[in-house]
């Protein structure tokens, strides 16, 4: 009994639990939890039961609260964990998160059939070796560091998602990844319409994500030292994906690409919806300070209509209609116009236009750009490390112009 410590519950009875081979501690830790006891203070191993479905909320609330997550952060987080609590309704009404048993809930993401694209006229599938390995690791693991942190779990538990080793398991349905070649990548800007070309080009040569092409404005672009700036707009409710504002260089094929289409514009933004109103409205002009005064403006408005503070959704709808009106794109525009253009060339294996950040990145890659430097460039960039990003991206220019020239 040398690796245990015992100690006097409040029911009378004694406990004992293993702690380590070191008799001195397990003897202290005792005397220590016989003290808590006595005086009615919460023990080492003193937690609260909360059911799965509670502990979701809470998991949730702190999210949306405390950290604030992004809005697809918390839409994937939400979406992933229903699963969770659907499984613990079906063993019991108000089963505890301890009390969850992980290989019934991977063995339940089996039978469950899902649409692919939310459409309601997809036909339905399974779920994917990559979705059900994502269900079942991510939010389950955040979920229960979550837990063990607000002592929601038993503090001698473990995570029983980990002993089923998820990560290991066989990805047998995967589509392949489509990276552009040479020539894949010429057929495919061939067959784009004018507006479609500038947008797919820059993208093909910078890595840039949709939703960051359609905020992207034109005080942003340093085009005479050759520069892009992907920045955060607290001022227009939108962020980069993880926060990390960065600086891309630019080829002299993509600048001339840029400068063709933003004309003599100085402020606005750079790539707007064909035919759209704001190509002479008054907001074809506005930079950034005067979108977000309009945006704060229809927030002001709204909440006095509503007489209450607005949700983060709510705001988030505001500022999407306060883009479109400013003539920006919508990501979704992006997706089906490469999808058309991809149809249209005779590409059917192209079905992600998350294939030019791939692209991107073979260029980088081949051109024996530097790993870390490949992070930064793409929205990556490793914590702590900004005081290295003008070095790295000097080098980069030349990098992705070596790049270029063998595309």
């Amino acid at each position: 009994m040398h690796n245990r410590c015992a100690g006097k519950c409040f029911r009378g009875r004694s406990e004992s639990r293993r702690i380590g081979s070191d008799r001195e501690a397990a003897e202290r830790l005792a005397a220590e939890l016989n003290a808590q006891v006595a005086t009615a203070s919460p023990t080492h191993f003193r937690f609260e039961p909360i059911s799965v479905a509670g502990l979701r909320q809470s998991f949730l609330d702190d999210h949306e609260h405390v950290l604030r997550s992004s809005m697809a952060t918390m839409a994937r987080s939400r979406t992933a964990s229903r699963y969770l609590v659907e499984y613990a309704d079906t063993v019991r009404s108000g089963l505890q998160a301890h009390d969850l048993a992980a290989l019934g809930f991977v063995r339940s993401l089996r039978t469950y059939r899902v649409v692919p694209n939310g459409h309601p006229n997809t036909p339905q599938r399974p779920l994917s070796d990559k979705g059900m390995q994502f269900i079942a690791e991510v939010p389950p693991r955040s979920i229960d560091q979550f837990a063990m942190r607000n002592r929601r779990l038993p503090p001698d538990a473990r995570n029983p998602l980990s002993e089923l080793r998820l990560e290991r398991l066989r990805i047998e349905d995967a589509k392949p990844i489509f990276v552009f070649d040479a020539e894949t990548e010429l057929q495919f800007l061939k067959a784009a319409a004018e507006w479609e070309f500038a947008i797919h080009f820059t993208r093909a040569k910078t890595g840039l994500r949709p939703g960051e092409l359609c905020h992207l404005l034109v005080e942003d672009l340093d085009l005479a030292a050759g520069w892009l700036h992907v920045r955060n707009q607290p001022e227009l409710d939108w962020s980069v994906k993880t926060r990390n504002e960065r600086s891309v260089p630019l080829v002299s094929e993509v600048t001339a690409n840029l400068h063709a289409t933003i004309g003599d514009r100085p402020t606005g933004i750079v790539f707007r919806r064909p035919q759209s109103p704001a190509r002479t409205g008054a907001l074809t002009a506005a930079n950034r300070d005067a979108l977000g005064k309009r945006l704060q403006s229809n927030v002001l408005a709204e909440r006095q209509h509503l007489a209450r503070e607005l949700t983060r959704a709510e705001l988030s709808v505001i500022a999407k209609k306060r883009c479109v009106a400013a003539g920006a794109l919508d990501p979704d525009q992006i997706r089906r116009s490469y999808l058309r253009i991809a149809r249209r060339c005779g590409l059917p294996q192209a079905t992600c236009s998350k294939s030019w950040r791939h692209s991107f990145v073979t260029l980088l890659q081949d051109a024996n750009v530097d790993p870390l430097l490949r992070q930064i460039t793409l929205g990556h960039q490793p914590a702590g490390r900004d005081e290295l990003q003008g070095v790295f991206l000097s080098v980069a220019i030349s990098a992705s112009r070596a790049a270029m020239r063998r595309s």
